[in-house]
């Protein structure tokens, strides 16, 4: 292999991999805002993130069916739907397993959450069968950046969308957190939520729309990866969450830029050891970095060491 095609095949997979990382990052917000506000993990986020993609596939079938031919209206329309279908999933969420175990010890709430991913997964399954659901192509055909003569180098127009939205909302979201009421009162409740509701704040909205907004986020990026492999199953979810969640611990739970940075590195890691190595042992690596952070740097790359209060 020559310079110019390793160079293009390491380029390749850079743009695989930051697709990927969006789409991870996506997800892995959604557990560190839960978790910065009530010290928790929502251990079934990749649940709400799996009825996205299926509330995806069924909105885009049903608009070829009626003739829709607007792709940015079709997908207008399904972000749409896949957002208020899985916020009302996330409030639930909230409201079921979390809100009634608040004042109970950690575990309680735990194991609640992990009975929710279970009891979604089934509901899944068996609403909409076992077998995988695929959908045809929404957005073909992509940009050729550099053409040698034994190798291309392009990035699809599906994988520019992703990478380009997940910036939006990524800095959108920052916005909102820093200069809304809303954020401001998200950040009191994750400093001292006895506190904030002395001051006035209703700290039981602020949390259940912090599982709203994360449940929105995890929404798009299920509707994403419908569209980016043509293919999903009930299943899709537990292991995407896991990745997320190592993400947001590889990048510091609790903090949002720590999120992307932690999906983007993860899916670095997955398509580099893809490439270079087996796709077979993808995971493998991924679970390995969680395991190597844990051990060396438990607070994440732009994580900060949680304070005692006494």
């Amino acid at each position: 292999m020559d310079s110019a095609v390793a160079l293009g095949t390491f380029l390749q997979h850079l743009i695989n991999g930051l697709t990927l990382g969006a789409i991870y990052g996506l997800i892995a917000i959604g557990y560190t805002m839960v978790y910065g506000i009530i010290r928790m993990i929502n251990f079934a986020h990749g649940e709400i993130y799996m009825i996205g993609a299926f509330v995806g596939v069924t909105g885009f079938t049903l608009l070829s069916a009626a003739g829709v031919g607007s792709v940015a209206l079709g997908l207008l329309a399904v972000l749409v739907v896949s957002i208020l279908f899985t916020a009302a999933y996330g409030w639930t969420v909230e409201r079921v397993a979390y809100r009634p175990l608040r004042g109970a010890p950690k575990l309680a709430p735990l194991i609640s959450a992990i009975g929710m991913s279970i009891l979604l997964q089934n509901y899944v399954m068996l609403t909409q069968g076992a077998r995988p659901k695929p959908l045809q192509p929404v957005l073909v055909g992509g940009l050729t950046l550099w053409r040698g003569e034994n190798f291309d180098l392009s990035i699809s127009y599906i994988q520019l969308f992703i990478m380009l939205l997940t910036l939006v909302l990524m800095l959108g979201f920052t916005q909102l957190i820093q200069r809304t009421p809303l954020g401001r009162a998200q950040r009191a409740c994750e400093q001292d939520r006895t506190m904030a509701a002395l001051l006035g704040i209703n700290v039981d909205r602020t949390i259940s729309l912090t599982f709203v907004m994360g449940a929105s986020l995890a929404a798009v990026a299920g509707v994403l990866v419908t569209m980016y492999y043509g293919v999903i199953d009930f299943f899709i979810g537990f292991l995407a969450g896991m990745k997320a969640f190592t993400a947001a611990v590889l990048g510091g739970i609790g903090s949002l830029p720590g999120a992307m940075l932690g999906g983007v590195l993860i899916g670095l890691i997955e398509a580099f050891f893809t490439g270079y190595v087996s796709g077979a042992y993808k995971d493998v690596a991924a679970f390995s970095v969680l395991i190597l952070v844990l051990v060396l740097r438990p607070t994440g790359l732009l994580g900060r060491p949680d304070i005692e209060k006494v």
